[in-house]
């Protein structure tokens, strides 16, 4: 996990210091003939099979790159990956976007690229919203490949990001069953980020809203949908605007809200960080 917690602060110091939107270096077209040549297929199967070759075909390289003679080859294959596997489009650029448009014309277009899926219908500019589709973002943009590539090393990452891709194939039932994966594979690194954020946040709102949530009907964990943080986010935002975390404490304006889910976002990733850190310590200790 050494090599993946370097390559990890590589690809994040470079997004984060010089934001941009590089967009245009990360084409999937590739996989997407690959989705399209696998049309004898559908549902499930499809998507398993669709994943099975390129994941496999990174997780042997990656293999084969392990040791320390190869080092060096292994974390800028990670890097690589990594790179490759986040976005589609800059997270901090679209925060950006938002919070230094000139006026709220330009702040209610930048905001819909925020949405975590192409197809997404378009956000309301409310703070609720607001926030509700930057965290989401935040997941599947960062946090859960950061998980997937902690977890499983570069093919972890590009799995993810992979599947998230084939919810957009041709067939439905395709798309729904890759729709229905992906959120799978949200929901394990979603509820890390709540346990992050009661850390670093109000710890009653956020747990509170987190058991709120899943009491209500249609909410149980076997579903393994990952909408409870959103409400999380939402509770845990107005919380911390509402102690003064902020210039104001105005818990309806969409600025001031994106602004502190940002500042969440990146304590959140701290802390993340942080435990990856230990890990890879306490492991040379051992």
């Amino acid at each position: 996990m050494a090599i993946e917690l370097v390559a990890a602060l590589i690809v994040l110091l470079v997004l984060i210091v010089w934001p941009g939107n590089v967009a245009n270096l990360r084409q999937f077209g590739w996989y997407h003939r690959w989705l399209a040549a696998l049309d004898f297929a559908e549902g499930g199967g499809r998507v398993a099979l669709a994943l099975v070759v390129p994941v496999g075909v990174c997780a042997v390289i990656a293999h084969f790159l392990q040791g320390w003679v190869l080092a060096l080859a292994a974390l800028a294959f990670a890097v690589l990956i990594l790179f490759y596997s986040f976005g589609p489009r800059e997270l901090e650029s679209d925060f950006d976007a938002v919070l230094k448009a000139d006026d709220t014309v330009m702040r209610v277009v930048a905001a819909q690229h925020f949405r975590s899926v192409p197809d997404g219908a378009p956000r309301a500019f409310t703070a609720p919203e607001l926030v509700e589709a930057a965290v989401m973002a935040s997941l599947r943009r960062r946090f859960a490949v950061l998980f997937w590539f902690f977890l499983l090393g570069p093919a972890g990452a590009l799995g993810y990001r992979l599947a998230w891709i084939t919810t957009d194939a041709d067939d439905p039932r395709t798309r729904s069953a890759a729709r229905r994966f992906a959120n799978a594979l949200d929901w394990i690194p979603a509820h890390l980020m709540v346990l992050a954020m009661a850390l670093v946040s109000n710890f009653d709102a956020v747990t509170g809203t987190w058991r709120a949530w899943h009491g209500q009907p249609g909410h149980s964990m076997e579903n393994l949908d990952p909408g409870f943080l959103a409400a999380v986010a939402r509770s845990g935002v107005n919380a911390d605007i509402e102690a003064g975390d902020g210039p104001s404490t105005d818990t309806r304006d969409p600025v001031i809200e994106l602004a502190d889910a940002r500042r969440l976002m990146l304590r959140v990733l701290i802390v993340w960080l942080a435990v990856v850190a230990l890990i890879v310590l306490a492991g040379w200790l051992a």
